[in-house]
C-alpha cells in the first residue's frame, strides 16, 4: 500500500510538471512549479482506532445537514475507523445508534463525517485523496472543502465558498462530479462538471484531486483533468469566493437531495475506503 502511494504521488507530480511544460512552451521564462507536500494523512495505525484527532474532528448529529440526509453522524470510531492496513473506513449502516433522533424522527442510518476545520486549512494548491467508493441508490460519499469563515449551514454558507473535489451518487457508478458553490450559484446551480470513469468507481481505488489557483480550479480523476472553472464561468455578476483558506471534509451521506433515498435494492452496510489525503502547495 505504501509503495503504491509513493508511486502515485510521483506520477501525479510528474504529470503536473509535464502538463505545465506543455502549456508554457511559448514562454521561455516560465518553468513548471514543483509541488510541496504541506499536509498528509496516510491513515496508519491499529485496526479499529479512530482517525488522528490532531488532524480530524467528527461532526455529529442527524439534522439533515442542509441536504435532507437520513443518517446520524456518530462520534469516535463507531463509523469512522482505521482498518490496520493503511486505510480509513467510513461505514454507513442501517441502524439507529443509541436511539438517536434525526430531522424526520428516529434515525434509520448511521455514518461518519470528518473535518479539518480549526485544525488545518490552506489557500490554493492541490487537494488529493485516493479512495474506493460504495455503491447503490442513496449512497452519497464526498471529499470537499469549505471556506474557513464557515460557521454553519445558515451562517457563512454559501458566501464562504465550497469546492467539491469529489461527489458520487451510488446508482451512477461510473460518474464523478466536481462543483463550486458560492453566492448565487449553489446546490443545483453549482458550477462544475463531471466525468465518466468507464467502470464502477466502487470496484477499485481511484485518485480524486483539484488543482486550485487564485482564479482557476481544475478537477482530475486518476491524474487526468476533466474540467476547469474560472471567474468567467460564473453566472453574470456573481462573486468568485475562492481566494482564501479552505478546510477539508470527508463524509458518507445516506439519502439526501442529490442522491435520493435508498430503495429496496440498496444494501447496507457500505464503506467509503480512503487510502490517503494529501495537500500540496
Amino acid at each position: 500500500m505504501r509503495s503504491k502511494r509513493v508511486l502515485g504521488t510521483v506520477l501525479t507530480v510528474a504529470l503536473t510538471a509535464a502538463l505545465a511544460a506543455a502549456t508554457t512552451t511559448t514562454h521561455a521564462a516560465a518553468a513548471p512549479q514543483a509541488l510541496t507536500l504541506t499536509w498528509a494523512d496516510d491513515f496508519d495505525g491499529p485496526a479499529g482506532n479512530a482517525p488522528d484527532s490532531s488532524k480530524w474532528t467528527n461532526n455529529v448529529g442527524g439534522d439533515g445537514w442542509g441536504n435532507k440526509e437520513l443518517q446520524y453522524y456518530t462520534p469516535g470510531n463507531h463509523n469512522t475507523a482505521l482498518d490496520g492496513e493503511g486505510n480509513l473506513v467510513i461505514t454507513a449502516r442501517a441502524e439507529n445508534p443509541e436511539g438517536s433522533s434525526c430531522w424526520y424522527g428516529p434515525c434509520k442510518f448511521s455514518s461518519g463525517r470528518l473535518t479539518t476545520q480549526g485544525k488545518f486549512d490552506q489557500a490554493y494548491g492541490r487537494f488529493e485523496a485516493r479512495m474506493k467508493l460504495p455503491t447503490g441508490k442513496g449512497m452519497w460519499p464526498a471529499f470537499w472543502t469549505m471556506g474557513n469563515d464557515f460557521k454553519g449551514v445558515n451562517d457563512g454558507w454559501p458566501q464562504c465558498g465550497e469546492i467539491d473535489v469529489m461527489e458520487y451518487i451510488g446508482d451512477e457508478p461510473n460518474t464523478v462530479y466536481g462543483t463550486l458553490h458560492g453566492p448565487g450559484y449553489f446546490d443545483k446551480d453549482g458550477v462544475g462538471g463531471q466525468t465518466n470513469s468507464g467502470s464502477p468507481l466502487s470496484a477499485d481505488f481511484h485518485t480524486y484531486a483539484v488543482d486550485w489557483s487564485p482564479n482557476s480550479v481544475t478537477w482530475s480523476l486518476d491524474g487526468v483533468d476533466y474540467v476547469t472553472k474560472t471567474p468567467s464561468d460564473l453566472p453574470p455578476g456573481k462573486e468568485w469566493v475562492f481566494n482564501h483558506n479552505f478546510f477539508m471534509l470527508l463524509n458518507f451521506a445516506v439519502g439526501g437531495t442529490m442522491s435520493g433515498n435508498p430503495d429496496n435494492d440498496s444494501q447496507l452496510p457500505q464503506q467509503m475506503i480512503v487510502d490517503y489525503v494529501h495537500v500540496y502547495s
